[in-house]
């Protein structure tokens, strides 16, 4: 065993590992795109993508200035979901400040409203709605809607007893913590970005510098230089993986349910992904400008595709077919149901597989294309 080791210490792809290892240390730009950005990108996704909205912009327009529509006024601003920005004098006025989007919702109390009240008739008001934005404008229309129930419940003090009264449970984010399901969807958009950019940037140096054709010149073979360049890659992007990870629970406080093993091995088949396709960006382009600009028209389709911002199922059906084949979906489920909910490598064998195989597909490839392009 002893000289096996020496053997493997003393061989070709060692002396060449380590030269990656050095090269990647004395490259203070690699080295900062490999913790800088993750972090950053991790805590801005985190932070910013949020579907609950907050403070959207009111306009009133009060024709009877009472204590039922004052009343009414406040309910809508109790919880800051509204926040009153102005009062009209007129509903021309109201209408032109929603034409110019100066806010998102206007309401109006017409003179009969107080009257309609006092003798118990239903007392109308009219609602108008900016629905440039049609995500906001629902997401505003259904609490609006919700807020009137609720100040018709208190107006109505007869109760009227409910047939079927709903138990509800929240399985697995009792507090509906909306970053708990974005987060591990962007580690592994952070984990495409970086670890396409930055094995594809490691490989086409050697084209930039003109070294490759050095390296040809030694007697190691074209598999061993490629080993030598991926496992350095390999153990830096599932650090980054475990750096995700870290800055997901201790920022963003997303636990860890499942197995710390099982997250590893499936980072590391993901992060086998991200080297294939930075890879076979390294043998199609001919420098790093060419490989960046490359990279964005193949990772900004895979992060849409995936599930990690906009949900699969409301996707026309030929994308949601086509989503199949993306990585991506099947590394953002896997981390979802490892982190979310506990759960095993029983459960998530299907996405496994499917990560297994385009991992061996990807780097196949893009090894079969680098010796080819060595030779």
């Amino acid at each position: 065993m002893f000289k096996l080791f020496q053997r493997l210490l003393n061989s070709r792809f060692w002396a060449l590992a380590i030269k990656e290892v050095q090269q990647i240390l004395r490259d203070k730009k690699l080295l900062f795109m490999l913790v800088f950005p993750p972090t950053v990108q991790l805590l801005l996704y985190g932070l910013i993508l949020n579907p609950d909205v907050q403070y959207l912009k009111l306009g009133i327009v009060d024709q009877v200035n009472v204590g039922a529509s004052r009343e009414l006024v406040a309910a809508l601003t109790e919880n800051d979901v509204f926040v009153v920005d102005r009062y009209s004098a007129s509903q021309q006025s109201l209408g032109e400040q929603v034409r110019r989007g100066d806010i998102t919702l206007g309401v109006v109390f017409p003179p009969d409203f107080n009257r309609n009240l006092s003798q118990d008739k239903s007392a109308e008001i009219q609602v108008m709605v900016d629905g440039v934005d049609a995500n906001t404008a629902g997401i505003a229309s259904g609490y609006f809607t919700q807020i009137i129930q609720q100040y018709n419940r208190q107006l109505n003090t007869i109760e009227i007893p409910s047939i079927v009264e709903p138990q509800i449970t929240f399985l697995y984010n009792p507090g509906l913590i909306s970053s708990w399901f974005f987060v591990p969807a962007m580690m592994g958009v952070v984990l495409t970005l970086i670890g396409s950019i930055v094995s594809s940037s490691a490989l086409i140096r050697e084209k930039d510098t003109g070294t490759l054709e050095q390296l040809l010149m030694t007697p190691a073979s074209a598999g061993e230089i490629l080993l030598a360049k991926v496992v350095p890659l390999f153990v830096l992007l599932l650090g980054d993986a475990l750096l995700a990870l870290s800055v997901a629970n201790i920022i963003f406080n997303v636990p860890l349910r499942g197995s710390l093993l099982l997250f590893l091995v499936m980072s590391g088949l993901y992060v086998f992904v991200g080297i294939g396709i930075g890879m076979m960006l390294a043998t199609l382009c001919r420098n790093q400008q060419q490989v960046i600009l490359t990279s964005f028209f193949i990772n900004m389709p895979l992060i849409q595709l995936s599930g990690a911002i906009a949900p699969i199922e409301s996707m026309p059906a030929v994308f949601r077919y086509l989503s199949l084949l993306n990585p991506l979906r099947h590394y953002v489920a896997i981390l979802r149901a490892v982190l979310l909910r506990g759960v095993g490598l029983e459960v998530i064998w299907p996405h496994a597989i499917a990560l297994l195989v385009f991992a061996a597909i990807l780097v196949t490839i893009s090894t079969n294309q680098f010796r080819h392009q060595v030779s």
